[in-house]
């Protein structure tokens, strides 16, 4: 019988990468907690209309990505292949605008999207998301796009971009559709087949093609940024003029209009040179006509998401910290018959007062218990003998200087105490 693998695009993350992730989490949660935002756990699928409202119907994600099925009760359910449709889904459901504003939240977990698997880009994804709900103005955009950037600043993140753009609003937007139509027009028949469809239907998501032929045409495309009105312009010059006082490396991208119908005004993308064609960190912007396209009223929002597989890929390649693989701080030892048990006790012992510890469940020798510990990179080994049982002590071997001592059973594990005080410093 063939061995069963996991799916296409998914991937297992194992125990020896874990960690890293850990490090990112640890390190966005506590921005998080710094720039005032609660986390939020939302539904890994949402009603179908949800993105395809939300999103938009012209959107690759609506159109080719999304995991969608029906469900026992015959209604259509969707896999989330984001998370900012629910955040605001949320946000309605449970009335939060009557709360004080704006409200800030941020989440993470996994999304899924039909595509072709490549380096850091998979069909179960994991992604943080960060939202601030309820406010319209630049200042907010300028907060999202620095927290960003703080997350990757305190992962030791270097080499980063913020590119910027506009989209419009529902006001300017249009004028600006037919401008890109008669441009378009001339070069209609060297469009992709998906761009031709979206030519009457949404020219902007032209822009965001990725077939060789649309980009070389894309290239030349009349501007958003010259088809503001003047309540758009003042906006973006807003948001330029706070990102250039925070010191942000910043690049104009006429062709940045995110994948997704949502956005207005801010678009943006933080790239990585050290990531190749797939150098997206993050991407985001400000989306104040999501609440209404889902059935809401009118409720402004700015937000963006980032790939933890993206940022852990991005970390390796600049050989950010990323802290210490976890090891036992302590590996029990036995030598001689019947100290199972004494083992287990003492494991136990450690445990409660909050010591790593771990111990050899194999039946093994001693020899090769110490050379588990030395993998295990354990910083102490305690070794019970026969004699140590008897006389009621535990031998402590210092791993790293090759000392060792025997003391009383009680205060080997008070030593052990202190020396976690200073666990982080030692390893």
């Amino acid at each position: 019988m063939e061995t069963i693998k996991a799916p296409r695009g998914t991937r297992d993350v194992l125990g020896g990468e874990s960690w890293k992730w850990a490090r990112v989490m640890d390190v966005t949660a506590s921005t998080a907690d710094d720039f005032g935002f609660r986390e939020i756990m939302l539904p890994i699928f949402e009603h179908t209309e949800l993105f395809s409202r939300g999103i938009g119907d012209t959107t690759d994600v609506v159109e080719k990505e999304m995991y969608t099925f029906t469900d026992r009760g015959g209604r259509s359910v969707t896999l989330r292949p984001e998370l900012t449709a629910s955040i605001m889904r949320s946000y309605l459901e449970h009335d939060m605008r009557r709360g004080p504003q704006p409200v800030k939240l941020w989440g993470w977990g996994p999304m899924f999207r039909y595509e072709r698997p490549q380096k850091g880009r998979y069909r179960q994804f994991a992604q943080i998301d960060f939202e601030t709900l309820g406010v319209p103005g630049p200042m907010a955009d300028i907060e999202i796009i620095d927290l960003s950037m703080e997350i990757y600043r305190r992962l030791g993140l270097s080499n980063l971009q913020v590119v910027l753009n506009s989209v419009g609003c529902p006001k300017c937007r249009p004028a600006y559709r037919e401008v890109l139509k008669k441009y378009f027009a001339s070069g209609f028949d060297s469009l992709c087949d998906t761009c031709k469809s979206r030519f009457d239907r949404n020219p902007l998501r032209i822009l965001d093609c990725k077939n060789d032929a649309c980009r070389q045409i894309t290239e030349s495309a009349p501007a958003v940024t010259d088809s503001l009105c003047d309540e758009c312009g003042a906006h973006f010059k807003a948001v330029m003029r706070g990102l250039e006082n925070l010191g942000a490396d910043i690049k104009l991208d006429n062709r940045l209009v995110r994948g997704l119908d949502y956005y207005t005004k801010t678009a943006y993308e933080i790239l990585s040179g050290d990531l190749g064609a797939q150098n997206a960190v993050c991407g985001g912007g400000r989306y104040d006509n999501l609440a209404e396209s889902i059935g809401g009223p009118h409720v402004p929002g700015v937000g963006f998401a980032s790939g933890i597989e993206r940022i852990v890929i991005t970390m390796e390649a600049q050989g950010a910290y990323m802290g210490k693989e976890p090891a036992p701080f302590i590996y029990v030892v036995t030598s001689g018959g019947g100290a199972e048990n004494e083992a287990v006790s003492l494991a136990h012992d450690l445990r409660s007062r909050g010591v790593s510890a771990d111990l050899d469940f194999m039946g093994r020798s001693m020899k090769a218990q110490m050379k588990t510990a030395s993998q295990a990179n354990a910083r102490f080994v305690c070794i019970l003998g026969e004699d140590e049982i008897s006389a009621g002590t535990v031998t402590v071997k210092d791993m790293s200087a090759g000392t060792q001592e025997t003391a009383p059973r009680a205060a080997a594990i008070e030593k052990i105490e202190k020396n976690v005080s200073r666990k982080e410093e030692l390893r």
